[in-house]
């Protein structure tokens, strides 16, 4: 088998691939031959060294990569839901940038037969951190209306279209003209282009009461002033810090993220209950735990593809041999939708 280890922290360089002995499933568990690899902003941050749960449960070297698609080789005892042969797509803490992968059979769910390995990949992490923020954390309400930050982007078109399940009124924000139309066709209310818009004076325009709900996962950039516009009992949900990780060559700053750290707001207890707020967070890598929530989720997630009420996302592949340029793009702040990384057959 190959896999992409990072032995320790850095750019783009540390991106390994390397050849290994194949696996073998222990009880419980299922030996998948992996087709495609869904990207994530948190697989950068992993390479960097600044993810917690990169640290708390693995260490270093390690192997990136949570969501995966391909087909089942084989089965360890005590496994009746999957067999070998089976089509399926698969989340996991790490390990995922690999050509086999080996995980609880909880961990896996069959292939819906309308999608492709390649997109099946993108599916997972994203739209479980957009459910789990809206559902979960937010419990989003028809009369809503939300505000979702890097609206083009992996989590945020799946916030978009999950808040109009909801029957929410979205306001979706973007850092440049060429996303707009993907926001749009997601079925957004408004869009705001923060590249030629005000942002804040667009977002008081569209919702002069404020927000009922707040997405962000910008960090210090917005973090502020996206809670001064709550609504009253408005809840901020922080899932993510993109702003504090503008990288050159795939390195963070460290005087950028000692800048951002000090003027990321510090939440009063005091003000949260005079404003009637609520700020809430989250991080998916750690509620692996919690497979109940997960498996609830997902199981909604398909359901709602099979039906047709969610798109997948918009993707752009990569040969896994290209995995550097992969997250050069990513955090090119450009892309839409998601990036996927493909094994050769």
């Amino acid at each position: 088998m190959k896999k992409v280890v990072i032995h320790k922290p850095g750019g783009y360089e540390q991106l390994k691939i390397e050849e290994h002995a194949d696996l073998h499933p222990g009880p419980d568990e299922v030996l998948i031959d992996v087709s495609a690899i869904g990207v994530n902003f948190a697989d950068c941050i992993t390479r960097m060294g600044l993810y917690a749960s990169a640290k708390e449960y693995v260490g270093y070297p390690i192997t990136p990569g949570f969501e995966v698609s391909g087909t089942i080789r084989s089965v360890g005892a005590g496994v009746m839901a999957f067999s070998p042969g089976s089509a399926v797509l698969a989340v996991t803490r790490f390990d995922g940038y690999a050509t086999q992968l080996v995980v609880k059979q909880s961990q896996v769910f069959p292939l819906p037969a309308q999608l492709s390995h390649e997109v099946a990949a993108s599916l997972p992490a994203v739209s479980l951190t957009a459910w789990f923020a809206l559902f979960q954390l937010a419990h989003a309400q028809s009369t809503d209306t939300i505000l979702v930050h890097s609206a083009a982007g992996g989590v945020g078109s799946m916030l978009v279209q999950l808040g109009k399940i909801a029957g929410c009124k979205v306001i979706g924000v973007v850092g440049a003209a060429h996303k707009t139309a993907t926001v749009m066709s997601l079925g957004a209310d408004a869009v705001i282009d923060k590249s030629t818009q005000d942002l804040w004076t667009e977002a008081e325009r569209l919702a002069p009461d404020g927000y009922d709900i707040i997405l962000d996962a910008n960090g210090a950039a917005t973090l502020k002033q996206s809670y001064q516009h709550l609504a009253t009992v408005g809840k901020l949900v922080v899932y993510g810090f993109h702003s504090m990780l503008q990288t050159r060559k795939g390195v963070p700053g460290k005087l950028r993220l000692v800048f951002d750290y000090l003027r990321t707001p510090r939440f009063s207890p005091f003000d949260l209950t005079t404003q009637n707020h609520s700020v809430m967070g989250f991080n998916l890598s750690f509620l692996f735990d919690k497979n109940a929530i997960m498996q609830q989720g997902m199981q909604q997630i398909l359901q709602w593809l099979e039906t047709g009420r969610l798109q997948v996302p918009a993707v752009t592949s990569y040969p896994l041999e290209a995995v550097a340029d992969a997250h050069r793009a990513l955090e090119s702040g450009q892309t839409t939708g998601k990036l996927v990384l493909l094994c050769a057959p």
